[in-house]
């Protein structure tokens, strides 16, 4: 955990401003939470109702937020837990339902509420540069961004790439049994890694600066597979070697075969979800730029290699 920094940073709100935050009992979110807490904020954590007794609600409460459970249907209710906020920021998680129409609820009532700032649940790639239906999840990102875009409120999008912490399990790129770096395409193609908690710290940041554009784009590390073959093998001591799978085309072909074999199913990151980010990333077109790493200059980027070396 980085250490409590003071709150008043150039271009920052007061300790004492207010800051909704939804979807904070979610891996991202809980983050979020903290770093706000750490800079002095006044957390309002808007969960749905009977979470109040999980967990992850208590460690809220107990590191000093005000937790209230809200029906996301409910407007009146929702625009009365946005009421005197400086800024609405979602870590939501979901497909339709959540992504486009409960984060539209909740916008609708931060601009009821007349808060002045909404931070949607993007953290990603940049889907702007991604053509329609080449990723599910971004899409729908992109849909909910179009009803934000109408509203009378300002809002910044933060873009954080992949997070770097999926390297050591979930996205199958780091073999670690095998000693390789797995990828399709061109090894020397630059994409962009953020682990959670970078992005949390970052997004808490955002969240207290009043001075935000539309877009802020940060990246923990800059990286091709080269780049992660070397990062592997300074973190483990061991030699890792690259290996080529295959050309984009035959990788577009193998998702395209994974999705029609899968039965439909709510599961937000089914295997060929993971393969469509992976393949956008290996084609560059969603790579982030310019960067705004240096826009909260306290702020420790923490690299590929120290996250590789965590694994056991």
């Amino acid at each position: 955990m980085a250490e409590t920094i003071p709150a008043h940073l150039p271009g920052t709100k007061p300790a004492s401003a207010t800051i909704v935050l939804a979807g904070a009992t979610g891996a991202l979110g809980r983050l979020i939470g903290q770093y706000l807490l750490q800079r002095g904020a006044t957390v309002r954590a808007l969960i749905r109702p009977g979470s109040g007794v999980k967990p992850e609600a208590a460690a809220l409460r107990n590191q000093g937020a005000t937790v209230l459970e809200v029906d996301f249907n409910n407007e009146a209710a929702l625009t009365e837990a946005c009421a005197g906020a400086a800024c609405v920021v979602s870590a939501l998680s979901g497909l339709h339902d959540v992504i486009v129409d409960t984060q539209t609820h909740l916008l609708q009532a931060a601009v009821a509420a007349g808060v002045p700032r909404f931070i949607p649940s993007d953290y990603s790639i940049d889907y702007t540069k991604l053509p329609e239906g080449s990723n599910r999840n971004l899409d729908l990102r992109r849909e909910f961004s179009r009803n934000l875009d109408k509203a009378p409120i300002q809002a910044t999008s933060v873009l954080n790439g992949m997070f770097t912490d999926l390297l050591t399990g979930q996205a199958p790129v780091v073999l670690f049994g095998l000693k390789r770096v797995a990828y399709w395409g061109d090894a020397y193609q630059p994409m962009d890694f953020t682990t959670t908690a970078n992005t949390a710290e970052f997004t808490a940041a955002a969240a207290l600066d009043p001075t935000t554009p539309r877009y802020l784009r940060v990246a923990g590390e800059v990286a091709s597979m080269q780049g992660l073959q070397q990062a592997a093998s300074a973190a483990t001591g061991e030699k890792f070697k690259l290996f080529r799978i295959g050309g984009l085309g035959a990788f577009g072909n193998v998702i395209k075969l994974t999705k029609a074999l899968m039965p439909a199913s709510d599961d937000v990151f089914p295997p060929w979800q993971g393969m469509q980010y992976l393949h956008n990333m290996f084609t560059g077109l969603p790579k982030l730029a310019p960067l705004d790493n240096n826009r909260y200059p306290e702020i420790h980027w923490t690299s590929v290699r120290e996250v590789l070396a965590t694994k056991k």
